[in-house]
């Protein structure tokens, strides 16, 4: 795989509930990542003195970030909206020449800035909510 273009690293969300994911408006940075517990089984006999980690275990969590401007599009007023009223929707990471990330994720937090002589900026953060897939480039 090749150098990728960071603008197309999308964060898509359903915008009805029937599927239909279009990219959050006014993205500017993207990130997402992923983590997994791990859960130690050494004990008094484990090679070495070698810590052992128990395969499959732990909780996996993904987590979703992005940044930019605030241009009052559909996706943003979803958004909000999400976040108001607390819903879990699905959600889409274009990972480019990777793949594609989706599932529920949790708004768990939206700031808004701006000053005097500047655009206005939003920051949201979102927490995995459920089993995610991952299908492939092709």
């Amino acid at each position: 795989m090749g150098v990728q273009n960071g603008k197309d690293l999308l964060i898509k969300v359903d915008v009805n509930g029937s599927n239909t994911f279009e990219t959050l408006a006014g993205l500017r940075a993207t990130r997402v990542s992923f983590n997994a517990e791990t859960v130690d089984v050494t004990n008094l006999s484990s090679a070495g003195g070698w810590r052992e980690l128990l395969s499959g275990a732990g909780v996996k969590t993904a987590a979703l970030s992005g940044s930019g401007v605030f241009r009052d599009e559909a996706t943003d007023e979803r958004a909000r909206q999400i976040f108001f009223d607390g819903e879990i929707p699905n959600f889409q990471v274009i990972i480019p020449d990777f793949g594609t990330v989706q599932g529920p994720f949790q708004i768990s937090a939206i700031e808004y800035a701006g000053s005097h002589n500047g655009e206005a900026t939003y920051e949201m953060s979102m927490a995995s909510a459920g089993e995610l897939t991952f299908t492939a480039a092709s």
